[in-house]
């Protein structure tokens, strides 16, 4: 077994013994077994897939930070949200203010940066939740 946990600055968001888990790194898709040699990597936003007991539970997840070890994986992300409970409209509503927000006045680089992360969550939230339809 493989130990997963992943906290956000809210809340520890999941917690439990997995089988192995999927995670958007930097590079890639990162596939996490137990005994998995020790690694610690930028996490980008996107689908975790978490597999256990023969079930798959999906969570979009922002940025944030892994590390592994042989029977652990820690997960510190901006955000963690489970399929069932995105707000697909909601989600929408924010890819279409950022859109305008970025294509708008001129921002300042702190803000355009703000922005384009919530875009990216936002779009990481829809990309989660309509995957299940399009299977």
């Amino acid at each position: 077994m493989l130990r997963l946990e992943i906290v956000t600055p809210e809340a520890k968001t999941y917690s439990d013994d997995v089988d192995s888990v999927v995670i958007p790194g930097i590079e890639g898709e990162l596939g996490v077994l137990p005994m998995h040699a020790p690694l610690m990597t930028q996490l980008t936003p996107g689908e975790l897939r978490v597999f256990r007991k023969g079930e798959e539970i999906r969570l979009a997840v922002g940025e944030g930070f892994v590390e592994i070890t042989s029977d652990k994986v820690a997960v510190l992300t901006d955000m963690a949200v489970k399929e069932s409970d995105i707000d697909e409209s909601a989600a929408e509503e924010a890819v279409r203010r950022a859109e305008q927000a970025m294509t708008g006045e001129k921002l300042s680089n702190e803000e355009y940066a703000a922005t384009n992360a919530s875009l990216i969550r936002s779009l990481a939230l829809i990309k989660v939740k309509r995957r299940r339809h399009q299977l």
